[in-house]
């Protein structure tokens, strides 16, 4: 079985004018991300920004859960948020994963849009069940994932659809289903 480990690029990404940018980062994303991978069994979550302050701000929130009074209050959230390795870009994160395990990750993007050419999720989960290899995750902020990344990595997931035309999932709410769909017991 594959490892799988999750990044969440707050760079590059895009705003809604289409322009590459750096987003910011938000307290719920921090805990419920890592509590999801937690849940699922994500060897960590990386979160990808270059920006000094938005990596001191994610320190003082983890720190508080893991070193602080919030980690003495609720032990499991302190578990959970262990999991979550600030990193300055996505090519640290895969350095990180090639530390760790001893192998360069097999790299999936996601995106909301379609248009590329995706590798549905059971395909996905079968590659993770079947190769001993490491696998790192790509989710972005803002509106989606910069271009650039998109010609970087091994495959595109297939977006999820929802039900009616609405597709605008928040991000830790489409990591949870993706989540679930690559590691979760079938149904």
């Amino acid at each position: 079985m594959g490892q799988l480990y999750l990044a969440l690029a707050h760079y590059p990404v895009l705003n809604r004018m289409g322009d590459t940018i750096a987003s910011a980062i938000t307290n719920l994303d921090l805990h419920d991300l890592a509590r999801s991978c937690c849940t699922f069994g994500v060897q960590a979550c990386y979160i990808v920004t270059p920006l000094k302050d938005q990596q001191a701000l994610a320190g003082r929130l983890t720190k508080h859960w893991i070193e602080g009074v919030g980690g003495e209050i609720l032990p499991e959230r302190r578990q959970a948020l262990k999991l979550l390795k600030v990193v300055d870009s996505l090519s640290s994160a895969i350095e990180d994963v090639v530390r760790r395990d001893g192998n360069t990750p097999i790299v999936w993007a996601t995106t909301a849009k379609g248009g590329h050419n995706s590798l549905a999720h059971r395909h996905a989960r079968r590659l993770l069940e079947n190769e001993d290899r490491s696998f790192l995750l790509i989710l972005g902020t803002g509106w989606g994932l910069a271009p650039e990344i998109f010609d970087s990595v091994d495959a595109v997931l297939e977006p999820i659809a929802g039900v009616n035309g609405y597709n605008h999932l928040p991000v830790r709410s489409a990591a949870s289903i993706l989540m679930d769909r690559l590691l979760g017991r079938p149904i």
